[in-house]
């Protein structure tokens, strides 16, 4: 399997969940793998792809705060993309055993990253399954994913389709996720808790050229190769605006 490494611009929500959805797609057509490292050109809630959202947000309070939404392919929490780094990676698996490892390689290509960048990160032994739920995706760590001192930096959720796999995940630079609060209708029970953030870990803002370049230098030790940058071809642009439409349509974002 050939690794690619993909550092994109900022864009909207519906074109990167195309883009990590396609990429997918690409994975099972050809057997390459794709890390990609991303951002978003404004501040955007992505739903979980089974999460209940229809009558649970205040849009209009969304809207006059600048944060659009988009429902994501895979499941979990809601997160709020903004002061942060997004990952994906995507590859051929053929089973849930191959999905659970690739699962450990990609955190572990994680943790490598953020120790290269000067952040002691770990997993902690307490963490656990999250149910569903509207309280934040960065609530409490779920089982396995990545925290600093107990609080979760990395939230990452899996789909697996066709024979390929999409993981992709935040990696928070700053916490802005109490803003979630303030667009339920229904108010939490408890305050969100501070999560963990690289600001807070490294005492500066780190820009996603900073955090990509560990992380591919991770992966070259991880699989004992270079790894070469992806570009976009004409095979990915139909399946990427096709899909685009698609996560730009109010039926998928509030299909639940």
């Amino acid at each position: 399997m050939r690794w690619l490494f993909f550092l994109t611009p900022p864009a909207d929500g519906a074109y990167n969940m195309a883009l990590d959805e396609a990429l997918m797609a690409r994975a099972a057509r050809t057997g390459d793998a794709v890390f990609r490292v991303y951002g978003w050109s404004s501040p955007t809630l992505s739903l979980g792809r089974n999460q209940r959202a229809r009558d649970c947000y205040d849009t209009a309070a969304a809207n006059d705060m600048g944060i659009e939404f988009v429902r994501r392919p895979t499941g979990g929490r809601a997160l709020l993309h903004h002061r942060e780094v997004t990952y994906s990676a995507t590859l051929p698996v053929q089973s849930a055993d191959e999905a659970r490892s690739a699962y450990d390689f990609i955190n572990n290509v994680l943790l490598a990253g953020l120790g290269r960048l000067g952040v002691s990160a770990g997993r902690p032994a307490t963490s656990t399954a999250l149910p569903p739920g509207l309280r934040p995706c960065f609530d409490v760590p779920a089982e396995h994913e990545i925290a600093v001192d107990g609080r979760k930096l990395v939230g990452s959720a899996q789909w697996r389709r066709g024979g390929a796999l999409l993981q992709h995940g935040s990696i928070l630079v700053h916490d802005d996720q109490a803003l979630i609060s303030r667009l339920v209708i229904e108010p939490f029970a408890d305050a969100t808790p501070t999560a963990a953030t690289l600001a807070d870990a490294l005492g500066f803002e780190p820009s996603s050229e900073q955090v990509a370049l560990p992380i591919l230098q991770s992966l070259e030790e991880a699989i004992g190769l270079r790894v070469e940058a992806f570009a976009i071809g004409n095979d990915l642009y139909p399946d990427v605006q096709r899909l685009r439409a698609t996560y730009r349509d109010a039926a998928w974002t509030w299909r639940r």
